[in-house]
């Protein structure tokens, strides 16, 4: 304080002066020291001058980074989600035409098969009928051969009986007779 006094007794006295030694005299009044306010106005300034450029400006530039990815990452994800939904109704709509294409070839799969079906049961009837026709003619031949065989064997029999009765010999004349006779009998 006293090198600020001896200053200003030095200076030429002008009424700026004056008013500057006024002034001291007042802070000095209250119990202030003007060159230590002094001193500490300036370290104050160099501190706040000094901890913007070094602390608060990368800060807030860390801060403004962060709120910018930030930002970015809600973008982002809000084109996630545009594009899930996308995806979401692609899946639906894919899956919609893969039922109704498997429905289609499932109808025409079933169309097909009774198609085949009906084809295969139409031959089936055709074979069955004639194995029928050919059974029918084969029991037809065999009938008419059974009753061929037993048309000889009775008229054998009547032939043989008759000649045994009658205690002769049959004729072929006779033989011929008595078995058109018998056959015509069992006809």
């Amino acid at each position: 304080m006293n090198n600020f006094l001896f200053l200003a007794a030095a200076a030429p006295k002008t009424e700026s002066d004056s008013m500057v030694m006024e002034m001291v005299h007042k802070f000095e009044g209250v119990g202030v020291n003007a060159s230590s306010l002094l001193a500490q106005f300036i370290v104050f300034l160099t501190l706040a001058f000094l901890l913007k450029k070094f602390a608060f400006d990368p800060i807030l530039a860390v801060m403004d980074e962060r709120r910018r990815k930030i930002a970015e990452s809600l973008e982002n994800a809000e084109k996630i989600k545009k594009e899930l939904v996308e995806a979401e109704a692609t899946r639906r709509e894919i899956i919609s035409k893969a039922n109704a294409e498997a429905t289609a070839l499932i109808e025409e799969a079933k169309k097909s098969a009774d198609l085949v079906g009906s084809k295969r049961i139409a031959e089936a009837t055709a074979q069955a009928e004639s194995v029928l026709l050919r059974a029918d003619e084969a029991a037809r031949r065999d009938r008419e051969k059974l009753m061929s065989d037993l048309k000889k064997e009775v008229a054998g029999m009547v032939v043989r009986t008759t000649a045994k009765v009658v205690g002769r010999v049959i004729t072929a004349e006779d033989e011929a007779r008595l078995r058109q006779e018998a056959a015509g009998s069992l006809s």
